[in-house]
């Protein structure tokens, strides 16, 4: 029936188009005008007599032409987490700046740069020539002291000799035996030594460099022991604790490592207004120490939560709502929901104020009015 009325109104448009085409060679331009206006009038009057009986008879379908178009997504309980987003760096614990123990002349370099090294292996030996000769003296004491000490002690024993004797050739020997011990000390110091296992990753000395007790002289870096240390805001002193869960992304490397806080500090600091967090990292030959990494500690998790995207989300009159669609007859209708929401997390709002099965209007929301006409 539609169909059919709009078809006789594009045919007297047509018809009159024509009429107005043959006769306007022989007018002037005002009288083409002044004839086109009155037939204009018209053809409006016989539209709006075709709507209204059109209305009538179909008026379901007059309204769902007039409703405006809109996108929907039905709601349902999600899991969503509340979580805090910095900026992190790798620390290894067993990262070490090597030094000597021991002024003196650096004699050789054992190791090089990116060798593999074990605890108390040495990496350098400083100059030790004269404690050598001063234990190979001590050395010859000691045997000489030692045969006297024991030809002694055999005399004392068959009651031959006096005690004071004895007690002299006895100390003379453990005298000995202690300064020898001494001097081993001092040459040990002599060795700069790896205190951990791992990768020789600088060497600050060289053969014939003076090097004193502090001063670096190589670095040693094991990767099996790592660490991620963050600081985060004082704002959430109390809502972090061990064991929160925290994802380690290294843009860099396109690689993300789930791990749990194993420290939260209690002191923060005076000046950045900043506590620090710490989680255990596992081995790996692609991390390296103070590479720098972003962090998602979520400290509290919601199972069952309504989420909607945070830019759909107006202030109208000093409240928060969305627009849902609901069901009026054979047509939908917007409707407003004033929400309160309970934190924001990636573009994503937890909200109160909807339930499970709302049909969220995501698109087309803008300008809409309660009550209006919507189509899906």
């Amino acid at each position: 029936m539609k169909t059919k009325i709009y078809t006789k109104i594009i045919s007297a448009l047509a018809i009159a188009a024509i009429v107005a085409g043959c006769s306007s060679s022989s007018k002037d331009k005002a009288t083409q005008l002044s004839e086109l206006k009155a037939q204009q009038a018209n053809v409006a009057k016989e539209i709006a007599k075709l709507e209204e009986e059109i209305s009538k008879e179909t008026p379901d379908s007059v309204k769902t032409s007039k409703a405006k178009e809109i996108v929907v997504k039905e709601l349902n309980p999600v899991k969503f987490d509340h979580f805090i987003q910095t900026q992190a760096f790798v620390e290894s614990e067993e990262n070490i700046q090597v030094s000597a123990k021991t002024a003196g002349v650096v004699t050789s370099v054992l190791v090089r740069e990116g060798e593999m090294v074990s605890k108390g292996q040495t990496i350098a030996q400083i100059d030790n020539s004269l404690i050598t000769r001063g234990l190979d003296e001590l050395k010859s004491q000691l045997e000489l002291s030692t045969t006297v000490f024991n030809r002694q002690k055999n005399l004392w024993d068959q009651k031959i000799g006096t005690e004071v004797q004895y007690l002299q050739a006895k100390s003379s020997k453990e005298g000995l035996e202690r300064r020898i011990a001494s001097l081993q000390e001092q040459n040990e110091m002599t060795k700069i030594k790896s205190p951990v296992s791992g990768v020789v990753d600088a060497i600050d000395v060289k053969a014939g460099q003076n090097i004193a007790p502090g001063m670096p002289a190589a670095r040693v870096v094991n990767n099996s022991d790592l660490k991620v240390t963050a600081h985060v805001s004082e704002a959430y002193s109390t809502d972090l604790k061990k064991g929160d869960k925290i994802a380690v992304n290294f843009p860099d490397l396109n690689k993300t490592i789930d791990s749990k806080l194993n420290f939260v500090a209690r002191n923060i600091d005076p000046l950045s207004r900043t506590f620090d967090v710490e989680a255990d990292l596992p081995s790996s030959a692609d991390l390296r120490p103070n590479m720098s990494a972003v962090v998602r500690i979520v400290f509290e998790t919601n199972p069952s939560a309504i989420v909607v995207p945070i830019n759909i989300v107006q202030t109208i009159n000093g409240e928060k709502v969305v627009f849902v669609a609901e069901p009026q007859g054979n047509n939908f209708v917007a409707r407003k929901k004033v929400v309160k929401v309970g934190g924001v997390y990636d573009n994503q709002a937890e909200v109160e104020g909807l339930v499970k099965g709302d049909k969220l209007i995501t698109v087309g929301y803008q300008g809409l009015n309660d009550g209006e006409l919507v189509k899906i």
